[in-house]
């Protein structure tokens, strides 16, 4: 028979944490150990492990080149990555690069030298195993789940990570970044590459708007990529073009007779693999660990087949690793999932070759069965049993699972002695039940649950109260023994009635009235006859059965019973009939010989303290034994030592060792059909099958295991917080290692598991309720710190601080002093005078104060308090004097020191009225200097003082809390109220939350404040709210206010119809709605004409576009006037066109300022537009042509010459400012000398944009002057309709002498400020005022002023010739002031370059000519006029 063990289970949530190499020997990485594997076709066998991370393994990689295919590398979570020598099992090299968990790992398949690994902060390190170089690169700050190395050029790597993002980086170009490939939205699971180079087409549903066929041939630059993500998609990449090419979606398959889980979608772990020579088939996991192979070339919705032709093939959980081998002219596929199963696939038929199950706990027990030969039953820590046909010729590995009802650790195991397949069971939380294997009915489960784990189960004859079976039918029952100590008898027959407490039955019948020793174990000799039962105190009782008279008590041990065992009865010689064997925490062995005591049963117990054989040589407690069934006398005994050890126990002689175990042994058993055969199980995940004959060594180690195993023990706690993972809100959360579930340390305290529990990594809960969250489970160790401190505290447990320290000391004395103690208590109590020195309760006799009378126990406190009050434990001080009565004292000690609590105000009112009064104030105050704010305040109610509280709350800024105990406890109007109100409101306010603090406002009845503060943040949406909140609120004039405000937000955004939509919400705003009427109307038309663009205008309304063109911008106002708003001259009342200018006259209207954007200045100007409207209603000529001037103005002086030109336009199709109305037959006559002024102003700037017109039209490429610069392109005014093409104008209003005298003056005023700014400048810099010295710009204009000033002129003079010009200034007409023309120069010019291509008068020309010598004199003008006078 070949030695066989079945591994731990592979790491869950790994992305590569199995691989297989060219030879077929596959690596698993399981808990911090990678195991090693043969696999075939046929079968695998587990050949070694290698084994030295410090935690768990994340990532595993063979190399692929044929050379070196032994060599392989692991990363693990301890920030390490290491190479192995596979073939020698040795470690050759070991990487610490990484300063985070290492999450993934890829030996390059195109640089037999080259590893890729990446851990959880995003670093990927590129390890040269030739020269042991690395080299860091941080392409993403992401956490990565994934990686691989391109198969055909060694540059390439593609990295996953957890927000769905994939990155394509260069090694060779330190990580440069060549492609980010975007399309998952979740954990990037798996990434593999196709393993053909090229990007050759194939048939698929292309992304981005790909053609049906892909990409297309002959793109050899680039290779395809596939990846797996939990967005439950594959998509295939083209990494040429850096995008998808096609996405796969996993089919939901539904199990045969089973339900759809709806959790299952939730739990997915996509893995994918794309086998070697298959350029268009690749392999993914599926839900519910289905594997489907995926034919790319394939047309069709259904691109998939399925493995697995039968059912039951399939695993049963998600799939986490894939990898493939070519072995024997076979494609294998390796896969390795939650369900803990490997199994083997061949990728042509699809058909599963073989599985290997794995554990994923401890092995707390195994056992044969006595009647199905060869039948093994295993207790593992993941919550299954497993059960093994050992003899199956077809399958080696031919196990059953067992998981029904159990939903904890399976601890303890025992098979019926006559019924085959009935298995009973016990596990960690108590319970006890029996399985019946070869049925597929649930167990049945005792109703009778034990406190804490069971330790033993043993089947042994009734015994009362349990009544005897039918005459000659032997029954048996089923007998539990747990860490409570105690032993219940159950009928396996009744589980559902009560068990029964042998201990009862040992009283009675022994007549026992002291408490027995908790019991540990329990044995039942092959016939029947006696039970050896083990106690916690290290003794052996032996009882006569039915009655269980108890024969002797075996007192050799001093330590823990934990493992009993009878020597076989059959074929054996009569003498070892009666032999035990014992094991327990003190590492040695004893063999009992019990033959004449059974056969003579003496009348009284006899004790016995020599044994009659020692078994010497383990260095670590005994965990389990047992008998050969074949040869007589030989023993094998399993050990924390991590041995088994076979032993001559007639000769007392060791005979093998097996050290296969790299952790503590748990459980041994013999081979029912093979005398050189032991199976044992221990922490390390693992069950053995191996050979006695084999073994190198015949004794247990002398230390050196033990001490190998307590180092692993130390660094396994150190690493403890990181491997564990904490239960979430779900309690499905698990760890990368497929572990067991979570021990509480009582469930294996004082017994085998007692030492060393620390070091099992906390998993998964059992495949019953599997990981609802991977996201925790994919947490790494070093991410769970102080969350495990509740899961510590269970496992081991600080003692609590003694109340009577110095008492209890004086029990840890000389057991002789101790002794002495009893006999001096004793003459105290049994004497009326006590021995001369003793006084209870004080001094060296302070500790029987508590067993002597009432004064000696006051005694005895006093001692102790002072003993607290000198360390510093004044609550102890309080507790004492709480138990003494001294209420008052114990308060007014912890308020004095500061240490006032719950439970002391809780016994206070014992005291008295004031007593607790005074207790609450003082708690009160403790509480406020710990922040405690809400508890203080609750405590303040409990004494009645309402008002103090809510003070304390509004002191401490708790304004909510406050507020709503007033308004539980106070009347409505109470002031208070809202002072908190406002207070809360003012604190919202500056800390920015403007809602909360409104509703504070409009609680507090301050309605005109709640609508200011929503109108603070300025935008559309809070100044529509705000302005609707004032106006339900009675703030009519706040209202409208904000309604305006917020209406010219949205006609400067062009929403026009929101516009009006806020303003008609609010009354008497109908004069603003006009003007925004008007502004509407005039975009529209400035719009139609190209100078504005349409693309920003956010909505409109439909009288805005009818009738476009047909008339000019004011009748088309007045018509929509009429028609929309029932404006018309003969409107009476608020409507009245004199009420509405009157209050449009109260709208101010800024200066005109280049810094305006367009659309404010549209706003501005349509307001004048507005105002000359309703004037023309009055048939106020003046100011009529006053308010045109200044809406024409606004546009002139923001600088928007085009928008400027074609409003002129629109006003005035005719170019005559007379004429306002053809339609309404409206012309202007003026009588007032402003009046005409104005019109002769706006009359010239009509005529000064014609003129410029005229020249863009009549010069190919005169585009020279405008305003003294080029016109920008497109500022060319568009002729209107009514103009001629050679249509004439009035050009002498241009040339007006009076506005050109005053523009010359200006101009000589600008000239001579400059002279005096530099002259100033530099002379403050000969005084040495300017410390940093001129800038370089400064330096320019001092060259300039430098130059201007040749003619030496003095400050004096230039102050002259300033007074001489602003009194030129000062004797023009206001009028010439108020309304300026254009530049008159600038005309003139103009006007002499038109003179051939326009008919201009020779009048005009000379007026001209005339204006530019006299007022021409800049050296720019003097230049430009030169050719008009040669």
């Amino acid at each position: 028979m070949n030695e066989r063990s079945l591994p731990a289970s592979p790491n869950w949530y790994c992305s590569r944490c199995s691989d297989v190499n060219s030879k077929g020997l596959l690596g698993v990485g399981a808990k911090n150990v990678v195991y090693l594997i043969d696999v075939s076709a046929s079968s695998c066998r587990v050949a070694g492990e290698l084994a030295g991370h410090r935690d768990l393994v994340s990532g595993f990689s063979f190399c692929q080149h044929a050379e070196q295919s032994h060599v392989c590398v692991s990363a693990s979570t301890d920030g390490t990555v290491r190479f192995w020598d596979a073939d020698n099992k040795t470690l050759i090299r070991e990487h610490a690069a990484h300063q985070s968990p290492v999450s993934a790992v890829h030996w390059s398949p195109a640089d037999k030298n080259l590893v890729v690994s990446g851990d959880e902060k995003g670093v990927v390190v590129c390890h040269w195993i030739n020269t042991g170089d690395t080299s860091s690169f941080f392409p993403e700050p992401r956490t990565i789940f994934c990686l691989s190395c391109c198969p055909h050029s060694w540059k390439s790597v593609a990295v996953g990570y957890k927000d769905g993002m994939i990155v394509l980086i260069d090694v060779s170009k330190k990580g440069e970044v060549v492609h980010r490939l975007r399309g998952h939205d979740n954990e990037i699971h798996s990434l593999a590459w196709s393993p053909v180079s090229g990007e050759d087409a194939f048939c698929s549903r292309a992304d981005d708007g790909e053609g049906t066929n892909g990409v297309s041939r002959g793109e050899e630059s680039g290779c395809f990529l596939v990846s797996g993500s939990k967005d439950q998609t594959v998509r295939i990449w083209s990494t040429a073009k850096g995008k998808g090419v096609m996405t796969l979606k996993l089919p939901f398959l539904k199990r045969r007779g089973s339900a759809v889980d709806p959790g299952v979608r939730e739990r997915i772990w996509l893995n994918v693999h794309w086998p070697k020579g298959r350029s268009t088939q690749l392999v993914s996991s599926c839900f519910s660990g289905e594997l489907v192979m995926w034919d790319l070339a394939k047309s069709g919705k259904q691109k998939w087949s399925l493995f697995g032709a039968s059912e039951g093939q399939n695993h049963n959980r998600i799939v986490f690793n894939m990898s493939s081998v070519e072995l024997q002219d076979r494609e294998l596929l390796i896969s390795t999932s939650m369900d803990r199963e490997i199994k083997c696939w061949d990728l042509n038929s699809l058909g599963c070759c073989w599985t290997l199950p794995t554990l994923g706990g401890h092995v707390y027990t195994l056992t044969f069965s006595p009647v199905g030969v060869g039948c093994l039953a295993l207790g593992v820590g993941d919550n299954m049993i497993r059960v093994w046909n050992t003899l199956s010729a077809q399958n080696q590995y031919d196990i059953r699972s067992f998981w029904q009802g159990i939903k904890s650790k399976v601890t303890a195991l025992a098979w019926h002695p006559r019924k085959e397949g009935l298995l009973s069971f016990g596990t960690d939380d108590g319970k006890v039940g029996i399985y019946d294997v070869f049925s597929n009915k649930p167990p049945q489960i005792s109703s009778s649950y034990h406190r804490k784990t069971v330790y033993t189960l043993a089947w042994g004859p009734p015994v009362p109260p349990v009544s005897f079976g039918a005459e000659g039918k032997q029954s048996f029952s089923l007998y539990s023994c747990a860490g409570e100590g105690v032993i219940l008898q159950h009928v396996p027959s009744k589980l559902s009635g009560e068990a029964s407490d042998i201990d009862t039955l040992i009283r009675d019948t022994n007549s026992i009235q002291h408490k027995l020793s908790p019991h540990t174990d329990l044995s039942w000799k092959p016939d029947g006859k006696v039970v050896a039962v083990g106690n916690e105190d290290g003794s052996i009782d032996v009882y006569e059965a039915p009655a269980l008279k108890q024969l002797c008590s075996i007192q050799q041990h001093h330590k823990i019973i934990n493992a009993l065992r009878w020597h076989p009865d059959l074929d054996c010689p009569p003498e070892l009939t009666g032999l035990l064997a014992s094991g327990s925490s003190n590492a040695i062995v004893f063999i009992h010989d019990l033959r004449a005591i059974i056969e003579n049963p003496p009348e009284a117990p006899v004790v016995l303290n020599e044994s009659y054989r020692r078994l010497c040589g383990h260095t670590a407690k005994i965990t389990g034994v047992a008998w050969s069934p074949h040869q007589p006398g030989r023993l094998v005994t399993a050990s924390y030592d991590g041995t088994a050890q076979v032993w001559d126990v007639l000769e007392e002689a060791a005979v093998s060792n097996y050290r296969g175990h790299n952790n503590y042994l748990l459980c041994v058993d013999w081979s029912p059909v093979d005398p050189d055969v032991v199976w044992t199980g221990g922490k390390d995940f693992t069950v053995h099958e191996w050979k006695v004959s084999k073994q190198e060594f015949t004794k247990p180690p002398k230390g050196k295991k033990m001490v190998m195993l307590q180092e692993r023990k130390t660094s396994s706690k150190q690493q403890k917080k990181k491997n564990r993972t904490t239960g979430g809100s779900g309690g499905g959360a698990g760890s990368k290692a497929n572990g067991e579930p979570g021990l509480e340390a009582e469930t294996v305290t004082e017994k085998e598991l007692s030492e060393g529990e620390d070091d099992e990594v906390k998993s998964t809960t059992s495949l019953e309720a599997p990981a609802a969250n991977p996201e925790l489970q994919r947490k790494s160790a070093s991410a769970a710190k102080s969350k495990d401190k509740t899961d510590f505290h269970l496992l081991k447990k600080k003692k609590a601080r003694s109340m009577l320290p110095l008492s209890t000391s004086m029990d840890h004395r000389p057991k002789e002093e101790l002794l002495q103690d009893c006999l001096t208590l004793a003459s105290i109590r049994h004497s009326e005078a006590p021995p001369a020195g003793c006084v209870p309760g004080q001094g060296d006799h302070i500790h029987l104060g508590l067993f002597h009378d009432r004064v000696a126990l006051y005694r005895m406190f006093q001692a102790e308090e002072d003993a607290h009050v000198e360390a510093g434990h004044h609550d102890s001080v309080v507790y004492l004097r709480l138990w003494t009565g001294d209420l008052q004292g114990a308060l007014q000690l912890a308020t004095e020191r500061g240490e006032l609590n719950d439970h002391l105000l809780s016994v206070a009112p014992m005291a008295g009225f004031e007593v607790w009064s005074r207790t609450v104030e003082a708690y009160v105050k403790q509480l406020s200097l710990q922040e405690q704010h809400l508890k203080a305040a609750s405590y303040l109610l409990s004494v009645n003082k309402l008002y103090e509280a809510v003070d304390l709350l509004r002191s401490n800024k708790l304004y909510r809390e406050a507020i709503a105990l007033v308004k539980a406890r106070l009347a409505a109007e109470e002031p208070v109220l809202k002072e908190l109100y406002t207070g809360w409101a003012a604190v919202l306010e500056k800390d920015g939350h403007l809602s909360a603090a409104a509703k504070c406002y409009l609680a507090a009845g301050c309605s005109f404040d709640a609508a200011k503060v929503i109108s603070r943040k300025n935008d559309v949406s809070s100044l529509k709210m705000a302005a609707a909140l004032a106006r339900v609120s009675g703030e009519t004039v706040l209202a409208q206010s904000l309604a305006l405000r917020c209406a010219r937000d949205l006609a400067a955004a062009q929403d026009w119809v929101g516009a009006q939509e806020v303003l008609s919400a609010q009354g008497d705003l109908l004069v603003h709605r006009l003007h925004l009427c008007v502004a509407e109307l005039l975009a529209v038309s400035l719009k139609d004409s190209d100078v504005l663009s349409s693309a920003s205008c956010v909505s409109g309304h439909p009288w805005a576009s009818a009738g476009r063109g047909a008339d000019s911008v004011q009748d088309r106002v007045r018509d929509v006037w009429e028609e929309e708003f029932g404006v018309s001259m003969n409107s009476a009342g608020d409507c009245s066109v004199e009420a509405l200018l009157q209050e449009l006259r109260g709208v101010e209207s800024p200066t005109p300022s280049a810094n305006v954007p367009l659309r404010q200045v549209l706003l501005f100007s349509s307001l004048h537009l507005t105002r000359a409207l309703l004037s023309w209603f009055l048939n106020d000529d003046g100011q009529l042509i006053a308010e045109l001037w200044r809406a024409a103005a606004w546009l002139r002086e923001a600088g928007h010459f085009s928008v400027s030109a074609e409003f002129c336009r629109l006003l005035f199709p005719d170019g005559d400012v007379g004429v306002f109305s053809r339609k309404h037959s409206k012309t202007l006559h003026h009588t007032e000398e402003e009046a005409k002024a104005a019109a002769g102003c706006l009359q010239a700037f009509v005529c000064y944009h014609r003129l410029y017109e005229r020249w863009w039209r009549g010069s190919a490429g005169g585009r020279d002057v405008q305003n003294g610069l080029p016109p920008a392109a497109g500022d060319e005014p568009t002729r209107g309709p009514s103009e001629s093409e050679d249509g004439s104008f009035d050009a002498s209003v241009l040339l007006s002498e009076p506005h050109a005298v005053c523009q010359a003056a200006q101009r000589s005023v600008r000239q001579i400020q400059e002279r005096l700014a530099a002259m100033v400048l530099q002379h403050s810099w000969s005084q040495g005022d300017k410390q940093d010295g001129p800038s370089q710009t400064d330096d320019q204009e001092a060259a300039d002023a430098e130059k201007r000033s040749e003619d030496q002129e003095t400050f004096l003079s230039l102050s002259t010739k300033m007074s001489k010009q602003q009194e030129e200034l000062a004797e023009l007409p206001d009028t010439v002031k108020m309304f300026p023309h254009p530049d008159v120069v600038e005309c003139c010019l103009v006007l002499l370059h038109l003179r051939k291509s326009a008919s201009v008068s020779d009048v005009v020309q000379e007026k001209a000519k005339d204006l530019l010598q006299k007022y021409g004199t800049s050296p720019g003008i003097l230049k430009a006029s030169q050719p008009f006078f040669t």
